[in-house]
């Protein structure tokens, strides 16, 4: 039941957190000049910015989840080879 609530606690703060990028990709979205970015540029800014911060997360949820089969936490190459994988599982959409 724990684990349960610990994975739903989870996925609420990886809402909050994309919730947030896409509010502060907005307030990114400006050009060299300092002007607000619109159409296409904007369009483009968001969808790449928005990614970035969608990566971002993922890799974080990844740190988190290293832990091994007896519950403790994966250290040294156990615990890079893991977040590798998850990481690249996150980019590749799977």
């Amino acid at each position: 039941m724990s684990k349960l609530i610990a994975c739903l606690f989870a996925a609420c703060m990886l809402f909050a957190q994309a919730a947030a990028a896409a509010s502060d990709c907005e307030s990114k979205a400006v050009s060299k000049a300092g002007k607000p970015l619109s159409g296409a540029a904007k369009a483009s800014f968001m969808k790449k910015c928005e990614a970035d911060a969608k990566s971002a997360t993922a890799a974080s949820g990844c740190a988190e989840k290293a832990v091994g089969k007896n519950g403790k936490p994966l250290a040294g190459a156990a615990k890079a080879a893991h977040i590798k994988k998850c990481e690249a599982d996150a980019k590749g959409g799977k």
